[in-house]
């Protein structure tokens, strides 16, 4: 059974300099907060599942989705690292009328989502991030995992073809298009049972289905940028990221282990992770509604927080 997904309130690209532009769409309440929902590796702007956009419209939440350089409407560029994304997302905020915010990042929007925080402590309020991609090198690195493992020996090849493989991605998503359901139903029977539960469910397979096949229809060189950008010094230091980080992490994750994201959280200086007991790689996505209240109440929180005292407080959960 198929389930139509709504389209974007508000959907477009925005310019980057003289030659790039990077794409974007709103859901939610366009006068609401700002929350900016970066999706993963693959992924494009609409990766934003429908619990998100339902509670958004009713909680006065303004929910942007960016598409990251190579894929749906954005110009192909590869970060000199995870930090320089940023610049990008400081020029979109300030193009859309944003000055304060929230972001969230989902795998491999983690470390952009991270970057962020460190970034913009000014602009960036509260940062949320779910299973997502821990550094491989420098002083912050954790061995293993699928970005680990594989990730860091494809890397190398990816940055001198990366481009070209996403053109040949991109060709072969356009081939499949009209068996993409079947396609979609397959991946989900060999998933591990609690992904496969989540992707059972008809709005959060329309989504994907949405988002990859629009997102991929011209371009897919996105991935395999994440993968080199991922492979690299990210740029900044998990110690130096001052805003609350809230992190979610399924205890099954099969492409990110969760032991990757408790050792991020214990480097960040004021963070929480919250674990999915018997969850996979693909919850969070299931508990959006949560995600999205809890980071509010983050923002609520360390507003009064700077109103009622000078110092800030960190607070940490296993």
């Amino acid at each position: 059974m198929s389930v139509a997904i709504a389209r974007p309130k508000l959907e477009g690209s925005i310019a980057l300099g003289a030659d790039r532009r990077i794409g974007f769409a709103e859901f939610g309440d366009p006068r609401g907060r700002p929350v900016f929902w970066l999706h993963g590796t693959p992924g494009a702007r609409r990766q934003i599942p429908m619990e998100a956009r339902v509670y958004a419209e009713r909680s006065a939440i303004r929910l942007i989705g960016v598409d990251r350089p190579g894929i749906g409407s954005s110009t192909p560029h590869q970060y000199q690292c995870v930090l320089a994304f940023a610049d990008d997302l400081r020029t979109i905020a300030d193009t859309l009328g944003i000055e304060k915010m929230i972001v969230i990042g989902l795998s491999g929007g983690g470390p952009y989502t991270l970057g962020a925080a460190a970034a913009l402590p000014d602009r960036v309020v509260a940062a949320g991030v779910i299973g997502g991609v821990a550094p491989t090198v420098g002083p912050d690195a954790v061995a293993g995992g699928l970005m680990g493992n594989v990730g860091s020996r494809v890397a190398p090849l990816l940055q001198v073809a990366g481009v070209p493989i996403g053109v040949a991605a991109s060709a072969l998503i356009r081939v499949i298009r009209p068996v993409a359901s079947p396609v979609a139903d397959l991946y989900g029977r060999v998933s591990p049972e609690a992904d496969r539960r989540l992707l059972a469910r008809p709005e959060v397979k329309a989504m994907f289905l949405d988002d990859i096949l629009y997102g991929s229809r011209k371009q897919m060189a996105a991935p395999f940028a994440d993968i080199v950008g991922f492979a690299r010094d990210w740029g900044f230091r998990l110690g130096d990221i001052a805003v609350p980080v809230r992190w979610w992490h399924g205890d099954a994750d099969h492409i990110v282990p969760y032991a990757h994201g408790q050792h991020v959280v214990a480097k960040l200086p004021d963070a929480e992770l919250y674990p999915m007991p018997g969850e996979s790689h693909l919850a969070g996505l299931g508990r959006a509604e949560e995600i999205l209240r809890t980071m509010t109440k983050v923002w609520d929180e360390s507003s009064g927080q700077r109103l009622s005292q000078p110092t800030t407080v960190s607070r940490s959960r296993e």
